[in-house]
């Protein structure tokens, strides 16, 4: 059986306290931005996608996710 690897994003001068909804935040736009930049087929983009996977609750990511497609998300892509 191979060895599962649990991580979360590394540490991130910008965000210094204990309250990661801004890394959160943040590390979405990241994911989002390299999609539009360089496609959804590259790979480049998946470690922006791990990381906001793990720092963010699934609620956000959905309710973001539906704010995208209706074009109210309130972020800058």
């Amino acid at each position: 059986m191979a060895e599962i690897e649990i991580k979360t994003a590394p540490a991130d001068f910008r965000f210094p306290t204990t309250n990661q909804t801004r890394h959160c935040f943040t590390r979405y736009i990241e994911y989002h931005r390299c999609v539009v930049a360089k496609g959804d087929e590259t790979s480049d983009c998946e470690k922006f996608a791990k990381y906001y996977r793990s720092l963010c609750p699934g609620e956000w990511v959905d309710k973001w996710n539906e704010q995208r497609e209706n074009g109210v998300f309130p972020g800058p892509l």
